[in-house]
């Protein structure tokens, strides 16, 4: 039985799943966008916005708890640097999943997966004063 079983095992054992999101993980945070399968995407949404609040921790244990998770320390000091101080105002959501496509070969369907940009956070909507 699966009772309380959380997380896709997408048709692979436990090291290849890892290792799966680990280089996804690391692909998303090193180029801001990426496109994937659907299912793979809900995975990683989740992992990618527990290492941006771990960067906007900023300590010492947060690094390297990132480090282990992350391919290359490039992108956790950027990570660290860029990436978690564009999001110090926000609490969460600091991804979006946007459907794409459906893949030739056969016919899964293919999303984009990317960091939410400040800028768009910020933009004010207007709204009519309450009379």
């Amino acid at each position: 039985m699966r009772h309380r079983k959380d997380g896709r095992q997408l048709g692979r054992n436990t090291a290849h799943r890892k290792a799966l999101f680990r280089s996804l993980l690391t692909a998303l945070l090193d180029h801001g966008r990426i496109e994937t399968t659907s299912a793979k995407a809900k995975e990683l949404k989740g992992l990618a916005d527990r290492m941006i609040t771990l960067g906007k921790s900023g300590t010492l244990a947060a690094r390297r708890i990132a480090l282990a998770r992350v391919w290359k320390k490039s992108v956790v000091a950027k990570l660290f640097t860029e990436i978690a101080p564009r999001f110090v105002d926000r609490s969460g959501g600091y991804t979006r999943i946007i459907k794409t496509r459906r893949r030739v070969g056969d016919g899964a369907e293919m999303v984009a997966i990317e960091l939410v940009s400040q800028a768009e956070h910020t933009s004010v909507v207007e709204q009519k004063p309450s009379t």
